[in-house]
């Protein structure tokens, strides 16, 4: 768990207010969708920043297991699972899985109506083949950096393991893909009281959706990091690309959408930046003078 956080010389003279926290998503923001490694120009900033005195953290919807190697980069926490896992170095702050009762309904429900299921957990990510079959077949072209990364990940087996080898540890999400919108909707009654339906993509051919426990999403976890660092909320900074950044970009302070990101959300967003391709977050780490 533990990244460069804990032997970085922080040798800023900052105070709690004026450092700045910010929060980059990863796959579309911080990292071309599917990718293991950062781009290098967002690296060298975020390194000039936490110099500087600045707080960085990861803000994902990747499982811990699924994130972790990029703590080697050198950052000062992480959110994850959406909000469902926060540490701040070698701390956990927020730990929230599903309970039994609901990973157990969730789990029929979906299967009862044809929606195909991937459950990630703390250790590992698990899916059903149709899942994994029904993504290389029929998710091309215009898509979303989630739905790229998934396609990446299944086809390298990076992470993930066929649902018959689930132990049963506690999950925090589950990913769906759902052959129309009309299954999907015949989840809803059993479920939405308790979780998000966060729609990623719509074709004609599939919907693509993260089920998100209402108790949290990435908004309040920007909210209980700043706590936890005591960090006024307005000096939060938030970069990223997708529907589940949405509660983020509301949330901070600035609120930064990639240019390569969801439409809906450069319309949420404070500002717009370049592409990740295009090295947007060194641009914007300029352009609001966090270097």
């Amino acid at each position: 768990m533990k990244g460069i956080t804990d032997t970085m010389d922080k040798t800023s003279n900052m105070d709690n207010t004026t450092k700045k926290v910010i929060f980059l998503d990863i796959d579309g923001t911080l990292a071309i969708p599917g990718e293991t490694v950062p781009v290098p120009s967002a690296l060298d900033v975020i390194r000039k920043a936490r110099k500087k005195g600045h707080y960085v953290f990861l803000c994902t919807g990747r499982s811990y297991c699924l994130m972790s190697h990029f703590m080697e980069f050198g950052f000062d926490g992480a959110v994850a699972s959406a909000g469902g896992y926060i540490f701040s170095g070698d701390q956990v702050i927020y730990d929230c899985p599903m309970t039994e009762e609901q990973k157990q309904k969730a789990m029929r429900v979906f299967k009862e109506n044809g929606v195909f299921r991937t459950i990630e957990c703390k250790d590992g990510a698990y899916t059903d083949t149709e899942f994994t079959d029904y993504i290389l077949k029929h998710t091309k072209g215009n898509v979303s950096s989630e739905m790229l990364r998934w396609q990446k990940q299944l086809r390298d087996a990076l992470g993930f393991r066929p649902m018959e080898e689930y132990p049963g540890t506690p999950a925090y999400k589950l990913i769906l893909m759902s052959p129309s919108m009309k299954n999907l909707d015949l989840c809803r009654p059993a479920l939405e009281e308790e979780f998000q339906f966060c729609i990623q993509d719509i074709t004609e051919h599939y919907v693509n959706c993260e089920l998100i426990n209402r108790k949290f999403n990435k908004g309040t976890a920007v909210r209980q990091v700043c706590e936890h660092l005591c960090i006024p909320i307005e000096n939060s900074i938030g970069f990223g690309d997708s529907m589940n950044d949405k509660e983020m970009l509301e949330t901070v302070g600035l609120g930064i959408c990639m240019a390569n990101g969801n439409e809906q959300m450069k319309q949420l967003a404070d500002d717009v930046c370049p592409a990740v391709t295009e090295d947007g977050i060194q641009k914007a780490f300029l352009k609001y003078h966090l270097v």
